[in-house]
């Protein structure tokens, strides 16, 4: 039975990633069974501030290996696309007066995963040379954007290197139910059976 890496000290899980994001079965896609490179690395929601050090601490500890991460934050990505659009100032003015159904209606649209986001994450990819890349900020969008969509939309797109998506939350297989994404503990975003838990990777 393998052990909720949640509850293990940071440092450890930090150690466990850092041994296999720079293992050479990790970085060759070893061990997959033909599927795509997506892993899922959960935590508590509480470990927030400690999980965005510990991302920080593995992009600099692994550069020094030369291994090139591509790192995107799916919050800091939409206020990029909203500023460009030229909408984001007028979200900030309206918001407090619009509908919570209005609002996300209106940045889902502007946010459209497959016409808007992907594209611009593709974008990242043809512009930098990296071995892994980093998703961050699921929380921080929800519920404009879902992971599970991001997921989906994404096989095609990053399928030629390793793509670790944190996520706080908890991402359980079991025999009944298949594949969950569970959202803060508390939401169930979406069944999602093709990416691997990267604390259940052996080197």
């Amino acid at each position: 039975m393998k052990t909720d890496a949640n509850k293990k000290p940071i440092k450890e899980r930090y150690q466990h990633l850092l041994s296999v994001i720079s293992s050479e079965r990790f970085l060759k896609k070893q061990g997959l069974n033909n599927e795509v490179p997506f892993f899922i690395c959960p935590y508590s929601p509480e470990d927030a501030n400690e999980m965005e050090r510990l991302q920080k601490q593995l992009i600099n500890k692994l550069s020094m290996s030369g291994i090139r991460i591509l790192a995107i934050n799916l919050y800091d990505l939409s206020v990029e696309i909203l500023k460009k659009e030229g909408d984001w100032e007028w979200y900030l003015a309206e918001e407090t007066k619009m509908a919570k159904d209005e609002l996300q209606e209106g940045l889902q649209s502007i946010l459209d995963i497959k016409s808007i986001l992907i594209p611009a994450i593709a974008n990242r990819m043809q512009q930098t040379e990296f071995d892994v890349m980093f998703i961050s900020g699921v929380g921080e969008v929800f519920p404009y954007i879902r992971s599970h969509n991001i997921l989906n939309n994404l096989q095609s797109t990053a399928k030629d290197q390793p793509t670790i998506i944190f996520f706080p939350g908890s991402y359980t297989h079991t025999l009944a139910s298949g594949a969950s994404l569970d959202l803060f503990n508390r939401l169930h975003d979406d069944k999602y059976y093709r990416a691997f838990n990267i604390y259940h990777y052996e080197i």
